[in-house]
Protein backbone atom coordinates (compact mmCIF):
# COMPACT_ATOMS: atom_id res chain seq x y z
CA UNK A 1 0.00 0.00 0.00
CA UNK A 2 1.32 3.52 -0.74
CA UNK A 3 0.66 6.50 2.14
CA UNK A 4 0.93 10.05 1.17
CA UNK A 5 2.50 12.44 3.34
CA UNK A 6 -0.81 12.24 5.84
CA UNK A 7 -0.88 7.94 5.69
CA UNK A 8 -3.94 8.35 3.54
CA UNK A 9 -3.35 5.57 1.24
CA UNK A 10 -2.68 6.61 -2.71
CA UNK A 11 -4.90 5.28 -5.82
CA UNK A 12 -4.33 6.07 -9.30
CA UNK A 13 -7.13 8.22 -10.04
CA UNK A 14 -6.24 10.16 -7.03
CA UNK A 15 -6.36 14.45 -7.13
CA UNK A 16 -2.71 15.08 -4.78
CA UNK A 17 -0.94 18.12 -4.34
CA UNK A 18 3.02 18.19 -4.08
CA UNK A 19 3.49 20.21 -0.58
CA UNK A 20 6.84 21.78 -1.76
CA UNK A 21 5.86 23.83 -4.37
CA UNK A 22 1.20 23.05 -4.29
CA UNK A 23 1.39 21.62 -7.61
CA UNK A 24 -2.00 19.93 -7.79
CA UNK A 25 -2.82 16.64 -9.97
CA UNK A 26 -4.00 13.40 -10.65
CA UNK A 27 -2.07 10.44 -10.07
CA UNK A 28 -1.49 8.77 -13.52
CA UNK A 29 0.99 5.82 -12.11
CA UNK A 30 2.50 4.51 -8.83
CA UNK A 31 6.03 3.11 -8.70
CA UNK A 32 8.20 1.54 -6.15
CA UNK A 33 11.96 2.30 -7.10
CA UNK A 34 15.14 3.03 -4.94
CA UNK A 35 13.84 1.76 -1.83
CA UNK A 36 10.65 4.60 -1.86
CA UNK A 37 7.09 5.15 -3.94
CA UNK A 38 7.26 7.62 -6.32
CA UNK A 39 3.47 8.64 -7.73
CA UNK A 40 3.41 10.29 -11.70
CA UNK A 41 1.22 13.45 -11.60
CA UNK A 42 -0.46 14.48 -14.81
CA UNK A 43 -0.02 17.87 -14.75
CA UNK A 44 3.55 17.82 -14.75
CA UNK A 45 4.25 14.70 -16.12
CA UNK A 46 6.72 14.35 -13.38
CA UNK A 47 7.44 11.44 -10.55
CA UNK A 48 7.05 12.50 -6.95
CA UNK A 49 8.10 10.04 -3.69
CA UNK A 50 4.96 9.80 -1.90
CA UNK A 51 5.89 10.86 1.33
CA UNK A 52 5.86 14.64 -0.36
CA UNK A 53 2.38 14.28 -1.36
CA UNK A 54 -1.52 15.03 -0.16
CA UNK A 55 -4.38 12.91 -1.41
CA UNK A 56 -7.28 15.70 -1.66
CA UNK A 57 -10.25 15.12 -0.23
CA UNK A 58 -13.96 16.95 -0.98
CA UNK A 59 -12.89 19.84 1.22
CA UNK A 60 -9.62 20.06 -0.61
CA UNK A 61 -10.47 19.91 -4.03
CA UNK A 62 -13.57 23.17 -3.16
CA UNK A 63 -10.82 25.71 -2.14
CA UNK A 64 -8.22 24.52 -5.33
CA UNK A 65 -11.53 24.89 -7.39
CA UNK A 66 -11.95 28.41 -5.92
CA UNK A 67 -8.60 29.28 -6.59
CA UNK A 68 -8.09 28.53 -9.77
CA UNK A 69 -11.62 30.68 -10.72
CA UNK A 70 -9.48 33.27 -9.64
CA UNK A 71 -6.45 32.55 -11.52
CA UNK A 72 -5.67 32.62 -15.55
CA UNK A 73 -3.32 29.89 -17.70
CA UNK A 74 -0.63 31.49 -18.23
CA UNK A 75 0.29 31.48 -21.64
CA UNK A 76 4.16 30.68 -22.95
CA UNK A 77 4.73 33.53 -25.58
CA UNK A 78 3.40 36.44 -23.29
CA UNK A 79 5.89 35.12 -20.77
CA UNK A 80 8.70 35.19 -24.10
CA UNK A 81 7.01 38.32 -25.09
CA UNK A 82 7.57 40.08 -21.74
CA UNK A 83 11.09 38.58 -20.90
CA UNK A 84 12.21 40.02 -24.88
CA UNK A 85 10.40 43.76 -23.37
CA UNK A 86 12.31 43.59 -20.33
CA UNK A 87 15.44 42.80 -22.44
CA UNK A 88 15.18 45.83 -24.78
CA UNK A 89 14.93 48.42 -21.63
CA UNK A 90 17.45 50.89 -21.93
CA UNK A 91 18.73 52.43 -18.90
CA UNK A 92 19.76 55.82 -19.12
CA UNK A 93 21.75 57.60 -15.79
CA UNK A 94 19.95 61.28 -16.90
CA UNK A 95 16.12 59.36 -16.28
CA UNK A 96 15.64 59.92 -12.33
CA UNK A 97 17.57 62.21 -10.65
CA UNK A 98 17.15 62.32 -6.84
CA UNK A 99 16.12 65.79 -5.52
CA UNK A 100 18.71 66.25 -2.53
Amino acid sequence: MVVDAREKEINVGNQVRYTETGTIGEVLEIKEENNATWVKIDKTGMWYVSDLVEVLDEKDMKETTSYKENSKDVDIEDIKKFKEDLENVELDSNVAEGGG
